[in-house]
């Protein structure tokens, strides 16, 4: 068993490091326990997406949201994102999660929320951005496949059907048009937190995570 280095933690305990994964060591009546940090995040109601958008990551923020609902369906709930994006199918999930939960979800991008990741950033109640993080949008992408015309016309048209309920998404919660989303969404688009703000994709642009509660 190796440990990081140990670090005050702001929330109290210390941070130490077993792994690779962080965890929380805090004194209670019992002693002192080893506590992952996404656990004492999910006790803030704070929740991450990092890394790819994919069933088993989507599947745990799913839980997540339903269980912060069932414990305060009102109070706010602050989903952290870094993210290159991932599976459309595992992203519209969670977004339908996202909107079907009482609880308002706040997103922050830290880093990149790019495509199904931006998509998720964007249609959070509360989109916050860090100085330098950014959001790339667009279309949906082929997935390598082979077979019959049939077969890829049916691909062809089920991807172009998709291209167009995420610019309705993405529309909707940016105040855009369809048009103004089809063409940026046409090419990988780029957009840094100020530009972001500036097309809508995006609600403030923060300099400390507590300005995002």
């Amino acid at each position: 068993m190796v440990f990081g280095k140990d670090l005050s933690c702001k929330r109290g305990g210390i941070i130490m490091y077993i792994a690779n994964e962080a965890r929380i060591i805090k004194e209670s009546s019992h002693g002192y326990d080893l506590i992952p940090i996404q656990d004492e995040m999910l006790s803030h109601r704070e929740v991450e997406l990092v890394g790819e958008v994919n069933a088993d990551s989507v599947n745990a923020l799913i839980r997540q949201l339903r269980y912060l609902q069932s414990k305060d369906p009102e109070s706010p709930i602050t989903l952290y994102i870094n993210s290159p994006g991932g599976s459309v199918d595992s992203g519209m999930a969670l977004y339908d999660v996202m909107q079907a939960v009482s609880c308002p979800v706040r997103t922050v991008c830290v880093g990149l929320a790019a495509s199904m990741a931006a998509l998720l950033f964007v249609s959070g109640s509360r989109r916050d951005m860090l100085p330098h993080s950014r959001i790339m949008i667009h279309d949906p992408l082929i997935p390598q496949t082979g077979g019959s015309a049939l077969k890829l016309k049916a691909i062809s048209d089920d991807l172009m059907e998709t291209r167009q309920i995420i610019a309705a998404v993405i529309a909707e919660h940016s105040g855009k048009s369809m048009e103004d989303i089809l063409a940026k969404t046409a090419t990988d688009s780029y957009f840094r937190a100020e530009e972001a703000v500036e097309f809508g994709l995006a609600d403030h642009i923060i300099t400390s995570l507590a300005e995002s509660h």
